[in-house]
């Protein structure tokens, strides 16, 4: 499979972007901006050597599956790519791959911005109909966060119900916490070491910003999240092939690691892992900051009641609209730093009202007030279908899509 260069993978290091009085700061684990507009991505795909989603891969990707882009593609919250036309020919020609994401669980209950790149992974996988590897990476909470091994793990099971409520199919999705795959496959721990033994401490410290005084452990674990991308430390789902590609749909903040693990790749005989960047679902508070699962405030948790959600949205979210109702009637919306608008973009699937709501909130025509009362008809539509999913899936169930097995697919 044939793949476009990157940039030295050791330059990742420098992830902020400095234009005038604006600077975004983009790691994988600080993402802000001094702008309301939130992160300039444009930038960004530039600053970080990745290739912009342009309307020809799009009309490409249709022509290919046949089935229209799903609407995060369409809108830009997919913006950026590493060799997606790749993967794009791989499917042409009836040749392999898998989709490969996953979660890091340091909280109970995952936020609307967690569910962004699942919804689209399941698009995905119903699409492209190929096997799924779920990483949940229990360990990597345990080494930067307040959490003991054991709640670390246990979070992985509760994170992996609210997974599975998104509909993956369990005949072809496997997902795995670190802490009990790795005891489990010895497979994958070499393809671990392999990778290890390609990356250097200065190199590592270069990509991720590593100091003297940080563990061990964090400055071996890209190493583990490295390794999903390649399909030999896997030998129950691919029947021992090891070289089968893989396409990751994450946000852009998880590059780093796969700058890493493209860069060694080739070293190891391994294909290229291809990806597909997503933007970031703001906080309610303004686009400047991501929402955060530490904040209760600034998020929308799948697990949050009708009436949580409509205060949240009516006291928190951010707007673009004006100081009082004549002043908005007569300057109008901006759109560009509305919050609810800015969820809208998420998860309206009607581009018809979409295009409308951004019109006559534009204008002034259409206020506040009512933006934010469609908003909240959607989520609420959305957590009560995602709860009642979700109050199904038992330990037993969650069992079954961890067990390591062959997957169905047809190659």
């Amino acid at each position: 499979m044939a793949t476009q260069d990157d940039p030295p993978a050791a330059e990742v290091g420098e992830m902020s972007i400095q234009e005038g009085d604006d600077t975004d700061v983009v790691t994988p684990w600080e993402v802000g901006s001094s702008s309301m507009k939130g992160v300039d991505y444009h930038k960004l795909t530039k600053k970080f050597g990745s290739s912009s989603i342009d309307q020809e891969l799009i009309d490409r990707f249709e022509r290919i599956t046949g089935k229209p882009a799903h609407q995060l593609l369409k809108r830009g919250t997919f913006f950026s790519h590493r060799d997606l036309h790749s993967i794009l020919t791989l499917h042409e020609q009836k040749k392999p791959f898998y989709l490969y994401t996953g979660r890091g669980p340091s909280s109970e209950a995952m936020h609307l911005g967690h569910l962004i790149p699942f919804i689209f992974t399941k698009w995905l996988q119903d699409t492209f109909d190929v096997p799924l590897i779920i990483q949940l990476t229990d360990d990597e909470k345990f080494l930067w966060k307040d959490l003991s091994l054991e709640e670390a793990n246990r979070l992985a099971v509760q994170n992996s119900k609210d997974i599975i409520a998104c509909g993956f199919s369990k005949e072809n999705t496997f997902i795995f916490s670190d802490l009990d795959y790795m005891g489990q496959s010895p497979a994958f721990y070499r393809t671990v070491c392999r990778i290890q033994k390609c990356v250097t401490f200065n190199q590592v410290k270069g990509i991720f910003g590593f100091g003297d005084s940080d563990c061990i452990g964090k400055i071996a674990f890209p190493a583990i999240q490295a390794a999903t991308s390649f399909s030999a430390g896997f030998p129950q789902i691919f029947n021992g092939k090891t070289n089968i590609p893989c396409l990751i749909p994450c946000a852009i903040d998880q590059d780093p690691y796969f700058r890493m693990t493209r860069d060694v790749a080739p070293r190891l005989g391994y294909q290229k892992p291809a990806l597909i960047h997503s933007t970031f679902i703001p906080s309610l508070q303004g686009a400047n900051t991501k929402m955060s699962g530490s904040d209760p405030n600034s998020s929308i948790y799948l697990t949050d009641t009708p009436k949580q959600v409509k205060t949240k949205i009516n006291k928190y979210a951010y707007s673009g609209g004006g100081a009082t109702v004549e002043e908005h009637k007569e300057k109008g919306g901006n759109c560009d730093v509305d919050i609810a608008y800015q969820y809208l973009t998420f998860f309206l699937e009607d581009d018809e009202r979409l295009e409308e709501i951004r019109r006559t909130y534009t204008s002034g025509e259409l206020l506040t007030g009512y933006l934010k009362k469609e908003l909240i008809e959607i989520l609420h539509k959305i957590l009560a279908d995602h709860q009642e999913r979700r109050k199904n899936i038992t330990d037993d169930i969650v069992r079954e899509y961890m067990t390591p097995r062959k997957l169905k697919y047809d190659y």
